[in-house]
């Protein structure tokens, strides 16, 4: 990868748990050593939820998750802070045209108005990028 993405959680947290990572999900965590990623505020609590979880099903326990956020926090990502009327109205027609969430459609504005491919696992995700014309990380 040559350029700055938009990093998802879903692209994010196969990173946190063993037997989840693919060769691509690899390429894409080994590509920040030389590119930076950025991602939408709400990025780092759709993450912390997903730990959440994992620890109250016994997938991870809290030492875990503490290594894992440390990992992320040394990670070239940058956490892009707007208003929330603004996001409000930037996003949910985004949501409203490719039928997704608001936090996913966060992820597609962002690629949007930066002209930043996207690196998601998401297939509705993917779907939406690619009907709004924006570049998927690893697509052919």
């Amino acid at each position: 990868m040559t350029g700055p993405f938009v990093l998802d959680a879903s692209m994010t947290l196969s990173w946190a748990f063993e037997g989840e990572a693919t060769p691509f999900t690899v390429a894409v965590l080994k590509s920040l050593e030389t590119v930076h990623a950025i991602a939408p505020a709400w990025w780092a609590f759709e993450v912390a939820n997903v730990l959440s979880i994992a620890e109250r099903r016994g997938r991870m326990n809290a030492a875990a998750q503490a290594a894992f956020l440390e990992r992320l926090r040394l990670l070239p990502v940058a956490i892009e802070h707007r208003p929330a009327t603004w996001l409000a109205q930037q996003i949910l027609p985004l949501a409203r045209t490719y039928h997704l969430s608001a936090y996913d459609a966060a992820y597609l504005e962002l690629a949007i108005r930066e002209g930043l491919p996207l690196a998601t696992l998401d297939d509705d995700l993917r779907r939406a990028a690619s009907g709004a014309g924006v570049a998927l990380v690893g697509a052919k």
